[in-house]
């Protein structure tokens, strides 16, 4: 499957709506490890792309997500912002120049980005952040294209894989950012950097399932 660069918009604007419906939940869980601004932080980071996207004309996916890496970065002030940029800078080098995005160009994407994120930040898996989504998600997803399943099919895996390393994090202590100050009593927490790129994952797949199913029907009636 295809994905058109309005589709590919529609889908980013799609993550913002999900970022601000959760975005008091995000917060809450910030509370018991942090600032308790994440929800904020990310609502205002991905409202800029959302500004970048509906303004954004030319038929070039790469430049779009570097213009919302940079709109990320300059919302953003706190220490996410530069890892979610430099993801997105890295993605977008995937994608220079190409208005349709093909599925291994999605799967090319993803990894890129998530390379990115892990070489900015300098953290790994089991070190309760975002990474603990993003790395098992983005193993399934390659894993899932690796079997010839279709893009849907292969961001379910990333779905159900990003899930289950989010509810770890409950159980692990923090080994980044001010939470790593709190030992013992950041377990049984969930880390709200792992959520919301829980939402971010579910939306991509959610998006990209009913585009499948409407590509299904139109082929029926062919």
């Amino acid at each position: 499957m295809n994905i058109s660069i309005q589709q590919f918009k529609n889908i980013l604007l799609a993550a913002q709506v999900r970022i601000e419906e959760e975005k008091e939940y995000l917060s809450e869980l910030d509370r018991a490890l942090g600032d308790g601004d994440h929800g904020v932080t990310m609502s205002l980071g991905w409202q800029a792309i959302a500004d970048t996207v509906n303004a954004f004309e030319k038929e070039d996916c790469g430049l779009l997500c570097k213009d919302i890496a940079m709109s990320f970065l300059n919302a953003v002030g706190s220490s996410v912002g530069p890892l979610y940029a430099t993801g997105f800078i890295r993605g977008g080098a995937v994608l220079q120049g190409q208005s349709v995005i093909s599925q291994a160009d999605m799967i090319a994407f993803w990894t890129a980005v998530v390379q990115g994120i892990q070489e900015r930040g300098k953290a790994e898996r089991g070190s309760k952040t975002m990474l603990d989504t993003w790395i098992p998600a983005i193993e399934s997803l390659q894993q899932a294209y690796r079997e010839d399943k279709d893009l849907a099919a292969c961001f379910h895996e990333a779905v159900q894989a990003g899930k289950f390393g989010m509810e770890l994090t409950k159980s692990m202590l923090s080994k980044t950012g001010r939470s790593n100050k709190l030992g013992d009593r950041a377990l049984g927490h969930q880390d709200p950097g792992a959520t919301s790129a829980y939402v971010i994952l579910s939306t991509f797949y959610e998006q990209i399932k009913e585009l499948q199913r409407i590509n299904v029907q139109k082929s029926l009636f062919k």
